[in-house]
């Protein structure tokens, strides 16, 4: 480890940071998660930092030399203002290392929950629209195929046009965190950069592909095939073991989550073969979820 570096643990669900003084000692947030009424930036001994674990340090593709860093460090000695989300002992070493705070780890819970969330609302509100919207008011297959149809007629469809637009929405919001979560930084090592720029584009390649495939798997799955009123009908209720409101919810979520795994699997194999091709052990930054020490 050099002076300077900027360092962490990973304890039980989480990561625990700070900046090496090069010296034996550590400059950190100290106390554990779920104890951090009272947290202080001290400087510690590396193995009160440590407590047994292996120290890895996070690569930066641009940061402020190690003078800078100890410097920024030893100015917060004493610093009683933790706080889980706004300042945790992460935003400290980044901001040490590269003057912006900022935390990997609540940004990704953050955007994560909030991307969920949207998705799971939006599902919500796309399942009222159908219910509403067409000709046949309600959730009966006739209120479903009825409202469909109304909501694929918006963009010149039907009913095939009104799935796609049902799952349009939550995917839209799946995409967008994913995409926020694997964002560009100048901060970044070169490798880092690379393999969230194949998530980006696995994300929304997978938007695309989730979307053929949910209609794919409507006309597949009936007693009826194809993509008739009659093969929609069949194919939708398989879907949702028998009810075809279900099949709509399946059907919905199925390009978010389509998204969500292309993504974020596409950018953990461009790490490994990254880390495998400089045979180095991967950087466990960043992972889904996380809880910020």
């Amino acid at each position: 480890m050099k002076r300077g570096d900027h360092i962490f643990v990973k304890r039980l669900g989480y990561t625990h940071h700070g900046i090496d003084c090069g010296d034996g000692s550590v400059i950190h947030y100290t106390g554990e998660l779920g104890q951090k009424a009272n947290a202080t930036i001290h400087q510690t001994s590396k193995d009160d930092f440590l407590k047994g674990a292996e120290e890895a340090v996070r690569d930066y593709g641009q940061c402020d030399s190690p003078n800078i860093v100890i410097e920024r460090a030893t100015s917060r000695l004493g610093e009683p203002r933790y706080h889980l989300v706004f300042n945790n002992c992460e935003h400290f070493a980044t901001w040490c290392k590269t003057g912006k705070h900022q935390s990997e780890q609540v940004r990704r819970v953050a955007s994560t929950a909030g991307g969920g969330a949207g998705a799971g609302s939006a599902v919500a509100v796309g399942i009222g629209v159908v219910s509403a919207t067409g000709e046949v008011a309600g959730l009966s297959a006739a209120g479903v195929m009825s409202g469909l149809a109304s909501v694929g007629g918006v963009v010149g469809g039907g009913v095939v046009a009104g799935i796609a637009m049902v799952g349009a929405v939550p995917t839209t919001f799946t995409t967008a965190a994913m995409l926020y979560v694997l964002r560009d930084d100048p901060i970044l090592h070169g490798a880092e950069r690379e393999a969230r720029k194949a998530g980006r584009i696995a994300t929304v390649a997978g938007a695309a592909a989730g979307s053929a495939s949910a209609i794919g798997a409507v006309a597949a799955s009936g007693s009826v095939a194809g993509l008739s009123a009659a093969g929609i009908t069949s194919g939708l209720a398989a879907i949702g073991g028998g009810t075809m409101i279900a099949g709509v919810v399946v059907t919905a979520a199925l390009p978010a989550l389509v998204a969500v795994g292309a993504g974020y699997g596409s950018y953990r194999i461009w790490k490994a073969l990254c880390a495998r091709s400089s045979g180095k052990e991967p950087d466990p930054q960043p992972r889904l979820p996380a809880k910020p020490a």
